[in-house]
């Protein structure tokens, strides 16, 4: 696959598609577009073609990435309406609904796409949905490159908020756990590089074990926990924490902020 690829929108995530497709050894072209010049100075010295240029990007582009702030969505859409015409455009702006993105890109082929920040290491989540006008070629183009990404899942579109919730800001829960891992071994003596290297891996691994073992995580937890051991002091005393609800109440509320905000910007 050579497609000449324009990623509009080089911030934190369009930075991270394009470093995944790097690191995937993508053969085509691949074009980044920002207006702030600080945002493609790094991936300039990556090799990557830099531009501030939305309309030659896409003009040469054969697959858009869109990425940019849900706000702005519909003003790049009308701005490029000619450029982007029968091509494969990926809108990666949360929210954004498929009806929408349709209406101001009637004459693309459009995916809707929710990965997540672990793009930049290969290890994101990334659920999909497309138009009616997507080829089953055009899907297996969006799964390569998707792929890239970590692991990709076509869903219908109803759970798009959801994913959202979960995994598509995912990494800022996880991050609180290591974090709160961390501080734990520090409590207990651990050195801080050790602390935080310990905690990130296991969570990282135990992730792993769930998925390649395909396992209920309440399988790894009674592997990993014996009769009078330390495991089950420290579940037991994680049980008294509520950690469950709390997390319940946090994608439950994540996920209708992403419903207003699509319901404030009258997408819905």
């Amino acid at each position: 696959m050579n497609d000449k690829i324009a990623v509009i929108g080089a911030g934190m995530m369009g930075g991270a598609i394009i470093k995944s497709l790097i690191k995937g050894n993508y053969g085509g072209k691949i074009t980044a577009v920002d207006v702030v010049p600080k945002k493609l100075q790094e991936l300039q010295t990556l090799g990557i073609e830099v531009s501030s240029d939305n309309h030659s990007a896409a003009k040469d582009a054969d697959i858009i990435f869109l990425v940019v702030k849900p706000g702005d969505v519909g003003k790049v859409l009308k701005e490029l309406a000619q450029e982007i015409k029968g091509k494969l455009l990926i809108s990666v702006a949360a929210t954004i609904p498929l009806s929408f993105l349709c209406k101001n890109a009637s004459e693309a082929k459009i995916a809707r796409i929710m990965p997540n920040l672990c793009a930049l290491v290969q290890a994101s989540y990334t659920a999909y949905c497309c138009s009616e006008n997507v080829t089953p070629q055009d899907k297996e183009k969006i799964k390569i490159l998707l792929d890239m990404m970590g692991v990709c899942e076509e869903v219908d579109e109803k759970y798009m908020d959801a994913i959202t919730a979960v995994s598509g800001s995912g990494p800022g829960y996880m991050s609180i756990i290591v974090e709160a891992l961390t501080y734990a071994g520090l409590k207990v003596g651990l050195p801080r590089n050790i602390a935080l290297k310990a905690a990130a891996q296991t969570v990282m691994g135990t992730g792993k074990l769930i998925v390649e073992l395909n396992e209920d995580p309440a399988k790894i937890k009674d592997m990993t926990t014996t009769p009078g051991g330390t495991t089950i002091e420290a579940i037991y005393q994680i049980e008294q924490s509520q950690i469950r609800p709390a997390m319940i109440r946090a994608i439950e509320e994540a996920t209708k902020k992403s419903q207003l905000i699509r319901e404030k910007l009258s997408l819905a």
